[in-house]
């Protein structure tokens, strides 16, 4: 019996080291099956979601983001509320076109064990690739908008830009952003996002511009808002335009209605219309 449970011990060690070893193979540079920026987009475009305000454009966009369980209709209230402020959005769907809306595999994207936030970074740059060549979007005017698993995404995409560092589930840059991957974005809003260890964003230097507002949740659950004082105490020290704000009294994706079972998480609409009134005068007039 002693034999059997030293076992287990050990299986359990090693199991556990191996999924933590595999959260961070973001920050370590693996990932499985590079493609092309072109099949990349050839995967994620036809899943894009556009809203255009009433207005003639060209229009400043906004590239939004979704959480671990994929975009929700939160994603579309926001992009109504900026489009009504003058802004166009694009909803970036990275999980349906890989399937990991099915059988609840985005739990596994939660638990970063697949799509981490620098492989997903790849859909911002062939997403970032695509807005030149659509004519109502002006994409000298870009904002980054990510929520939670979104949030993670956009903080790697921009240290690893900075970098010239490749998101590693594309084999070489969109030829159209190749010259510089941080062209146009002006603006980067997040959430409640991931900022912990297995963030390349957390770990590498990000870009003194664009500029950056944090929306947190005191006492998050889900994620630790300290990773993320930390990351904007550093962008300060560079003259980062930051700004933070941090809600009490609510939950990790308090903006969400959709709740997964037995989920702890709660909607708060006074808390989302304020996240929200504060992304868009973040963003200001277009």
């Amino acid at each position: 019996m002693r034999r059997w449970l030293l076992w287990i011990g050990i299986a359990a060690v090693m199991l556990a080291t191996l999924f933590a070893v595999n959260g961070l193979r973001g920050r370590l540079g693996w990932s499985a099956n590079p493609q092309s920026p072109e099949m990349t987009a050839s995967l994620i475009e036809p899943a894009l979601r556009w809203t255009l305000p009433e207005m003639e454009g060209p229009h400043p966009v906004a590239l939004l983001l979704s959480g671990c369980d994929g975009p929700k209709s939160n994603l579309d209230r926001l992009a109504g509320d900026l489009a009504a402020a003058g802004w166009a959005s694009v909803i970036i769907d990275s999980h349906g076109p890989r399937g990991l809306d099915e059988v609840e595999l985005w739990r596994l994207v939660c638990a970063g064990q697949i799509l981490n936030g620098a492989e997903r970074a790849a859909d911002i740059a062939v997403t970032l690739a695509e807005l030149r060549s659509h004519p109502q979007i002006d994409s000298t005017r870009v904002a980054l908008i990510g929520l939670s698993h979104g949030g993670w995404a956009s903080l790697d995409y921009l240290a690893m830009a900075l970098a010239g560092t490749v998101p590693p589930l594309l084999t070489y840059w969109p030829e159209a952003i190749a010259a510089d991957p941080l062209a146009g974005i002006e603006k980067a809003v997040f959430f409640y996002p991931y900022c912990g260890p297995a963030s390349v964003g957390s770990a590498n230097e990000l870009p003194s511009d664009p500029s950056y507002l944090f929306l947190l949740v005191d006492g998050d659950t889900i994620v630790n808002e300290r990773h993320c004082l930390e990351v904007a105490g550093r962008l300060l020290s560079v003259n980062a335009n930051v700004e933070v704000s941090i809600y009490q009294g609510v939950t990790h994706s308090f903006d969400a209605e959709e709740k997964s079972v037995l989920s702890s998480l709660e909607f708060d609409a006074e808390t989302s219309d304020a996240a929200t009134a504060a992304t868009i005068e973040f963003l200001g007039t277009p």
